[in-house]
């Protein structure tokens, strides 16, 4: 069996996560794990968590850690449990200190955690506003982007100060093409 892979991609709202879990996906036949997905999947089941889910995303705020940790757990034991596991790559998450933790402490479980990488797809807030606004989806208003990018500041930078503290973090230029931010990240997955 190949060695898995499991990456952490983090940068704001707009910064190219999504295209680049998409490649890396393809590439190495990863599964993907995106915390916007499963919460646009939950906010779909007509329950208490799902409009619940549906309000946050609405205005664009954070869910709970308890609700995505949760997302994510079920998704990872389903992973786990298949025959062939080739890794898989997290779109966007973590968003918090406790939720780098709870990563770490579940990868560590299922005996992921010597596969880990984390890169951050580094673009400015203006280009990251610019690219939000072009896409326009439903969940896409300016406030609801100003106020992604406010939390992204605030709640998603000690995370990434973690990562790098531990020499975990690779930073790549996000505002360059599609194609050379992809090279970059192979690159510095070997």
């Amino acid at each position: 069996m190949k060695i898995p892979k499991v990456i952490i991609l983090l940068g704001p709202s707009g910064s190219g996560k999504g295209t680049q879990a998409e490649l890396l996906q393809k590439k190495f036949g990863l599964d993907y794990v995106g915390s916007g997905i499963l919460l646009r999947a939950r906010q779909k089941i007509n329950d208490f968590s799902g409009r619940k889910v549906g309000e946050v995303i609405g205005r664009g705020d954070f869910a709970p850690t308890a609700v995505i940790f949760s997302l994510w757990v079920s998704t990872w034991e389903e992973i786990k449990n298949r025959p062939e596991f080739k890794g898989f790559v997290i779109d966007g998450s973590p968003r918090k200190i406790l939720e780098a933790q709870l990563i770490d402490q579940t990868l560590e479980w299922y005996e992921w955690d010597k596969y880990l990488s984390v890169f951050l797809i580094d673009v400015s807030r203006q280009e990251a506003s610019r690219r939000l606004l072009e896409r326009r989806r439903e969940d896409d208003t300016p406030e609801a982007i100003n106020n992604r990018l406010d939390l992204f500041e605030r709640e998603v930078m000690p995370v990434i100060e973690y990562y790098d503290k531990s020499k975990r973090l690779t930073k790549v230029n996000g505002e360059q093409s599609v194609e050379d931010v992809h090279r970059d990240i192979l690159r510095a997955i070997g």
